[in-house]
């Protein structure tokens, strides 16, 4: 079934829209919250709730692309779900070394609410990233969307851990050049 056809069951608050739903994109969203939660009854869990949460935002939401719309979600709640835990535990997990990396070179939420309208710092991001080569682009996104660690990085394009350590400090340092030409940092 079309994702344009799954969102017009939404519309009509025809309950197999989930079930079309999670037939077409469950598994593709368990991965995505498995890879921030690393424990597959949690990823499960964030799964079902990303589903009631699309239910509940479409309408009036009309996603153009319904698996990046849904992947965003369950992103989402997977990382509020891992703080969460953090609090309990005040353990480390991969999601949290992304967020450090990054804010090298991405200010602080404060002072972007203070100085500019974080859709435009998200604008700029976006631009940024289409602008990286393929390659770049994917280790970035799958690092900073997805929290693969460098090693599963590394493995699915047959690199060293090391290899991709060194690929996203230089993108980091070009994003934080980036950021500071845009008025950002």
């Amino acid at each position: 079934m079309k994702d344009s056809e799954i969102v017009e069951l939404y519309f009509k608050r025809n309950e197999e829209a989930i079930e079309k739903t999670s037939e077409k994109y469950g598994a593709y969203c368990k991965a995505v919250a498995e890879n921030i939660l690393k424990n597959p009854e949690d990823s499960e869990e964030c799964v079902n709730f990303a589903l009631l949460q699309l239910w509940n935002s479409v309408p009036p939401e009309k996603p153009e692309n319904l698996k990046m719309f849904l992947a965003k979600i369950t992103r989402n709640i997977a990382i509020n779900n891992l703080k969460a835990k953090l609090a309990e535990k005040r353990g480390g997990k991969e999601g949290f070394a992304a967020f450090d990396e990054l804010s090298e070179c991405i200010p602080s939420k404060n002072n972007i609410e203070e100085s500019f309208d974080a859709e435009e710092l998200e604008k700029s991001i976006n631009c940024f990233t289409k602008n990286l080569p393929e390659k770049e682009r994917n280790i970035f996104i799958r690092r900073y969307f997805f929290f693969e660690s460098p090693k599963e990085i590394g493995e699915r394009y047959a690199f060293s851990e090391n290899r991709v350590s060194v690929i996203l400090h230089r993108i980091r340092k070009k994003l934080q050049k980036h950021l500071e030409k845009e008025g950002f940092v």
